[in-house]
């Protein structure tokens, strides 16, 4: 299930119905005056397995919260360098196959984890399925992009982008489900400071 911040901008809508593409069988709730709890009951009723809430700041979409339903974890992610769809040259059209998906950079445990957490959004793809799609870790921003790709000869692949894409960077996991914020232990927190320290990256065992 896909939901927005309270009041969201028509852009904001736009990148919702976006990220419904991405996500086989999803679908998306206006968010309307419904609080946190309210929504994560109604999931959890109608058997939904994550919620997703996408914030923005001034119109451009700035977080992505993921949910696991029903007992958690919530993993948050600032998100950056959004490109819709319709801003993508040359784009192509949009697959309802389950997507191949391809995972890079995630080595470290944390990264595993958060590749985990990613993967289980999308349900296993058929063997035939000509959609990819991919997240690359560098330096602890994941990049996502979203292709279909065709055979132009028993050689070659066409890859052609369908958008939208973005990037990730995780900044906090809670056990637990989003309602349980004041409640739910933190799992994993990014500190400004550790910055400073000697290992910067923590997705990748670099």
């Amino acid at each position: 299930m896909i939901t927005t911040s309270r009041d969201p901008s028509s852009r904001l809508k736009m990148f919702a119905k976006e990220l419904k593409l991405v996500f086989p069988g999803a679908q998306r709730m206006n968010r309307g005056r419904h609080e946190v709890g309210a929504l994560v009951r109604a999931c959890k009723a109608n058997g939904v397995t994550d919620l997703l809430v996408v914030h923005e700041h001034r119109g451009t979409p700035v977080g992505l919260i993921v949910s696991h339903l029903p007992f958690g974890p919530t993993a948050y992610f600032t998100l950056c360098n959004v490109v819709m769809r319709h801003d993508i040259p040359d784009l192509g059209t949009a697959s309802e196959a389950k997507p191949h998906l391809i995972m890079h950079g995630f080595s470290s445990r944390l990264g595993k984890r958060v590749s985990d957490i990613l993967r289980y959004l999308f349900p296993v793809p058929k063997d035939d399925s000509h959609r990819v799609i991919t997240f690359a870790n560098q330096d602890d921003y994941i990049s996502f992009r979203h292709h279909v790709y065709k055979k132009t000869n028993h050689r070659n692949v066409e890859l052609t982008e369908v958008g939208p894409r973005f990037e990730l960077k995780l900044y906090m996991i809670r056990l637990g489900t989003l309602e349980q914020e004041a409640t739910a232990d933190v799992e994993w927190r990014w500190h400004p400071y550790t910055n400073t320290a000697h290992k910067r990256v923590f997705l990748s065992a670099a």
